[in-house]
């Protein structure tokens, strides 16, 4: 590690840091060289963080990096080093408590990585040496190695594939383990090599590792004979990841006797690149490291286990770099800015008391005679002066310390794992279709749920189904549209039907070329037929395999009816079906060659030459393909943006019309094209593809360059319009989001028209909603600079919709206002580029600031057009404004993920786009419909619990020190205790702990059924409501009066000399444990009172925490503990019970204490929008909501005088 940090930074090793070589098979190349084998990684993975004899050490040092447990371990060495009043025990035993829990959870976790890594190291396979296939542990494999892998096992290292048992040299995997795309992947052989991999003499070189899985670049040398090597390109189509599956790859050909379907792969290993590599320096391995880093960097508190991978089961990547995402890159959670504030506060009140009680103490003792009972030592007499007064601070601050609530950490620990399950419980989440429920991949944003302020979700899949529908196509600016009756447009009456019966309108060649591209243009597999497996008389519909997108087989032949497809798009199967419809059959792809039928029912053959790969800054794809006739066509598809400037402009407007119509009626459309290859044009082509796919150096940007060099002047075919559906209750989801307050912004790649159909539809924009448009036929009308015109359309935009817009009541937002006008804002990924990047700098932060408060201003926002980092850039444009506002990102697919892991809550829907975005977020749920609940129910239930277990604490812990503090001023400020070491020890841990868990999970002061129906209840907790300082002070100003009651109440007790039947007096000890008593009991029915939702849990904890006090005060004090030097309480629990005036006291202040509140709730009268249904039940005596109602204390809104 040192020797390459020094070669990076010195310029050493330059052909290290640039590109590798690896020899295959571990043969030397040429055969005639000597061969020296090269210094690679093993296959061994280590995703464990600690060993047997780092774990103490390396924990305890994480655990101390807290603030909290940083504090409470200097207490307690003070009370070791300096004589103070209470025994170290107080202190150290909470504080060992909290350090061993967590560390044997995050032992109990590391060992499960330990396991994870044996499995995974031990793991057989099977490697060809010397001509014999050995078995050998996945550990021991070794860079150059050649692997053999049979149908459905996993790949136990990065691979390069060199053969397949198809005839086509292609094979399927699924990557569901690694990106979470669980459709299938095609990937190919590197072409022309021996059938007999013994006698394969090759080297391959490829770029060093990067953390990028979906790049590969290298190159092949086959060497052969004394003759020049053979150079092959290697790219990612080439690459078999570890932890991928292999998958269904029986030969299309027909043969379906194979029952096992082997390949032999080669076994490369790098450092930090991409695939093909093994250990440490897998391309997974290198993507988290990358990720952790950034972590790392960017902030040390709140830090995890990181973002360690599990070698079996990759998937766990993206879940545990999400679970450090959060907290690391975004703002603090909102309640631990709270508590930080709150800390500071309390901070203040323990140093105030220490330095009160240091100042008297030095009084009292100035103007009174030293007491013969507390006579001063020698060594007390020969002290400083101010070290003693030192001494005596820090004996006062770890006489308070306590007030210091230390177990909230742990309690809210406690509170955010468990309470994680009840929303993976939740059975409203569960699926049939998909036959699954919500998922948690972090539990540290609970409570964010219930503060969302913005939602960002993605159309295609979240708001839509994703489930494409071929509806219509456009040949030659006619229409097309299949069913039965008739349709008229554009001025003729046209029967729909199949191709060869409409009045030939664009002529037969146009129409079989149009469907010839929809055949050819795709990146589809043919799933094996099962013809030959079932008589026809017993024949089914087969299943699509894309995401389990099911086939309408109602227009196929019988032959066809078997026929599925394989694609990692369900847009590519509408299209191919699309074409069946209309008599042109895609069968399949055979060693290059593409077959189709067509309608005549004669196969037409065409050789694939090459494909233009589909990428989003295209954002169109291409495939050149060899007739029989020896004619080469270029067939291309895309979006119309990306289309019509690569086209013949005049026949751009025949088409643009229908496009345009089909966009908005909210159909996805695709616009198709062709051309024509001379011989020279191919060739050139060719030549510039095979030297920019061998390139190691700046691959994709050569690449890119000649897809564009090639897809130019092309002759514009037609369109197709497929459509994609609302998910279920869609516009009911959006209305209750946006009735709760929250912001909706809707951000796609897809055309404006489409999208702005699709949020009229989900009730985003209302039919008196004003729209805003910012797009570039906004910026390009007016005949000025696009500039100049983007400037003067946000100051009107501005004037309108912020500064001429009526105000607004505090709280309630414009998109909330009745009386205010409702806007609607629109703008695309090219206008957004201008606003986010202007050519100066000053106009550019002036722009961002324009554009943030219009959008804010706006009821919802339409980003069409939008690249992934664009997403990513407006949510986090939104997170950063004034105010921080809770952001939420929602998406199904891969290009959603750059968004979801930006804000600071991410949803994934586990839709057909594959798992990248439900690896990567938060929280993933089946259907959109199910936010509703996520948000609303749980998030606000989850918000209220913890905000209330954060102000108890501190009212508690207050309780617990106010008492201590003033007893202070009675006995001459002489550090001497109230409370016995046992019950300050005790106090946070066992007395009063377990019923504010059970509250902080369990807890509805409002039914779920009313926070569904009523969203705007979801506004009263809006904007971090309970913890406020409003409320922080009340809580503070009860603990102040309920520690005032305890103490001065029991005194008023003392005044009496004699209060037991001997005469005899209590003492101070009585006289603390009087005061503890009360607390406990109080504190305890207080949160009782608090409580709305009352199950056996919350019974069993608040009833069996006040009878374990009881039982352990008569066991510590009824018994001698030889251990103790002093027995302080013993019999004196006892004692007091015996006296008939303790037992008057302690039941008066418990009442006098809790009375306030108790008069608070009951004269009260309830308010709120479903205050009504309550007095209109009330006559009712068979109304549910008739019965009578538990009390309800200040701290909750109005709103929770909700019978549950």
């Amino acid at each position: 590690m040192l020797r390459r940090r020094l070669n990076r930074l010195f310029g050493g090793d330059e052909g290290r840091v640039h590109s590798r070589t690896i020899y295959v098979g571990h043969k030397s190349c040429p055969p005639n060289e000597a061969y020296i084998p090269p210094k690679f990684c093993d296959n061994r993975i280590v995703s464990s963080k600690y060993t047997v004899w780092n774990f103490l050490p390396k924990n305890l040092f994480e655990q101390f990096r807290r603030i909290a447990n940083f504090y409470f371990l200097i207490i307690f060495l003070v009370q070791v080093i300096v004589d103070t009043p209470t025994s170290p025990v107080t202190s150290g035993l909470p504080l060992f408590f909290v350090i061993t829990v967590t560390a044997v959870k995050q032992g109990y976790e590391d060992w499960l990585r330990h396991k994870a890594d044996r499995e995974v190291n031990e793991y057989r396979v099977s490697v060809l040496e010397d001509g014999r296939r050995i078995r050998k542990m996945s550990a021991k494999i070794k860079v150059g190695d050649i692997v053999e892998v049979e149908e459905d096992e996993t790949f136990p290292c990065d691979l390069i594939l060199l053969q397949s048992s198809r005839d086509d040299g292609t094979c399927f995997v699924t990557t569901a383990s690694l990106d979470g795309e669980s459709n299938h992947k095609t990937h190919y052989t590197v072409a022309d090599l021996e059938s007999d991999l013994q006698y394969l003499s090759a080297t391959i070189e490829c770029e060093q590792p990067q953390p990028d899985l979906y790049k590969f670049v290298g190159r092949m040398h086959i060497y052969r004979n004394s003759q020049e090597p053979d150079v092959r390109s290697l790219g990612p189509e080439n690459l078999l990841l570890k932890g991928a599956n292999l998958k269904n790859t029986q030969k299309i050909c027909g043969e379906s006797n194979e029952s096992s379907v082997t390949q032999w792969a080669f076994m490369l290993k790098a450092d930090p690149f991409f695939s093909v590599f093994s250990g440490g320096f897998l391309k997974v391995s290198q993507f988290t490291l990358e990720w952790r880093q950034k972590w790392l960097s960017t902030t040390r508190e709140n830090r995890k286990n990181g973002p360690l991978w599990r070698s079996m089961s990759v998937a766990r990547t993206a879940d545990e770099i999400k679970q450090v995402w959060p907290t690391a890159c975004c703002n603090q959670h909102c309640y631990f800015r709270s508590i930080n504030a709150f800390l500071l506060v309390y901070l203040f009140i323990l140093v105030s008391k220490a330095l009160v009680c240091t100042t008297l103490k030095y009084v009292w003792q100035s103007k009174h005679d030293e007491t013969w009972y507390n006579e001063k030592t020698q060594k007390e007499k020969e002290t400083n002066q101010y070290l003693k007064m030192f001494t005596d601070f820090l004996s006062f601050m770890v006489l308070f310390n306590f007030i210091i609530p230390v177990s909230m950490y742990v309690t809210v620990e406690m509170q955010k794992f468990l309470g994680s399950f009840f929303i993976t419980w939740d059975k409203d989440f569960f699926d049939p279709e998909i036959q699954e429920g919500a998922l948690v991949n972090t539990s540290d944003l609970n409570e964010e749920l219930g503060q969302v302020e913005y939602i960002f979700t993605d159309k295609t899949g979240t708001l839509t189904q994703n489930n494409m529908e071929f509806i219509e196509c456009c040949i030659d600016g006619f229409q097309y549209k299949h069913g039965d009756g008739s349709s008229e447009l554009d001025g003729f009456c046209v029967t729909d039907g199949p191709v060869n019966k409409i009045q030939q309108k664009a002529g037969r060649e146009r129409e079989e070329l149009f469907l010839r591209a929809l055949c050819l243009c795709h990146t589809v597999q043919v799933k094996e037929s099962t013809k030959q497996r079932q008589d026809q008389n017993d024949q089914f519909d087969q299943i699509d395999q894309v995401d389990g997108l099911g086939l309408d087989h109602g227009f196929l032949d019988p032959p066809q009816k078997e026929m599925g497809f394989i694609a990692s798009s369900p847009d590519e199967i509408a299209l191919v079906k699309g074409a069946m419809r209309y008599g042109f059959t895609f069968l399949g792809l055979e060693s290059k060659n593409m077959k189709i039928l067509n309608r005549n029912k004669d196969v037409e053959t065409y050789e694939l030459l090459h494909v233009l790969n589909f990428d989003p800054v295209r954002r169109r794809m291409s495939v050149m393909v060899r007739s029989k006739t020896g004619d080469i066509l270029l067939f291309c598809k895309g979006a119309d943006s990306s289309i019509f400037p690569q086209v013949r402009q005049e026949e751009v407007e025949r088409i643009r019309m229908h496009v345009e119509r089909n966009a908005t009626e909210g159909y996805r459309t695709l616009c198709v094209a062709y051309k024509h290859l001379s011989a020279q044009e191919y060739a050139r082509a060719d030549a510039d593809l095979r030297e920019a796919r061998l390139a190691l150096q700046d691959r994709e940007e050569k690449l890119m360059a000649v897809y564009n060099r090639v897809e130019t002047d092309m002759i514009l075919i037609g369109a197709t319009a497929v459509e994609d559906q609302l998910q279920d209750e869609a516009a009911q989801t959006m209305e209750a989001l946006q009735g709760a307050g929250m912001k909706v912004w809707v951000l796609t790649g897809d055309k404006m028209e489409t999208a702005k159909s699709t949020c009229y539809a989900c009730g985003l924009f209302k039919k008196n909603t004003e729209l805003l448009e910012l797009t570039l036929r906004t910026l390009e009308d007016g005949g000025r600079s696009r500039e100049e015109r983007l400037h003067d359309l946000l100051l009107e935009y501005h004037k309108k919709a912020v500064q001429d817009a009526p105000p607004v009541k505090l709280g309630i937002t414009r998109s909330w206002s009745v009386a205010g006008h409702d806007y609607g804002f629109i703008i695309d990924g090219a206008s957004l580029s201008m606003v986010l990047s202007s050519s100066s700098e000053p106009n550019s932060r002036r722009y961002k600031n324009l554009f943030l408060q219009i959008c804010q201003n706006c009821t919802s926002v339409l980003c069409c057009r939008m690249a992934p980092l664009q997403k990513a850039q407006i949510v986090k444009l939104v997170k950063n404004s004034k105010g921080n506002p809770i952001t939420l990102s929602i998406g199904d697919g891969a290009n959603d993920v750059s968004m979801i892991l930006e804000a600071h809550v991410g949803i994934g829907i586990k839709g057909k786009e594959g798992r990248q975005a439900v690896k990567n977020s938060d929280y993933a749920i089946p259907k959109l419909k199910h936010l509703k609940k996520l948000l609303l129910a749980h998030g606000h239930l989850y918000y209220v619990r913890i905000a209330h277990l954060v102000q108890y604490f501190f009212y508690k812990n207050l309780c617990f020190i106010l008492p201590q503090f003033l007893y202070q001023f009675f006995c001459g400020y002489s550090q001497q205790p109230l409370y016995d070491a046992a019950y300050l020890t005790m106090y946070n841990i066992c007395f009063t702990s377990m019923p504010i868990l059970a509250y902080s999970l369990l807890e509805q002061h409002i039914c779920i059924e009313v926070l569904l129906e009523h969203s705007t209840l979801y506004r009263d907790i809006a904007k971090n409501a309970m913890l406020r300082w409003k409320l922080f002070l009340y809580w503070t100003a009860l603990g102040i009066f309920h520690g005032l009651v305890f103490f001065f109440g029991v005194r008023f007790l003392f005044s009496n000399p004699a209060l037991q039947d001997n005469g005899q007096v209590f003492g101070n000890w009585s006289y603390g444990t009087i005061v503890f008593t009360v607390l406990v009991f109080t504190v305890t029915l207080k949160l009782a009172l608090d409580t709305r939702h009352w199950t056996w849990i919350n019974h069993f904890v608040i009833w069996g925490s006040l009878a374990f006090y009881v039982f352990f005060s008569f066991f510590w004090g009824g018994i001698i503990w030889p251990f103790l030097k002093h027995q302080r309480l013993y019999f004196v629990f006892a004692n007091m019970l015996s006296s008939v005036s303790a037992w008057l006291v302690i039941i008066l202040l418990i009442l006098l204490s809790l009375l306030p509140e108790i008069l608070l709730v009951v004269l009260r009268k309830p308010r709120g929008p479903h205050a009504r249904q309550k007095k209109s039940s009330a006559g009712d005596p068979q109304s549910p909501q008739s019965p009578a109602r538990p009390l309800l204390t200040r701290t909750f809104s109005d709103e929770s005088n909700t019978v549950i």
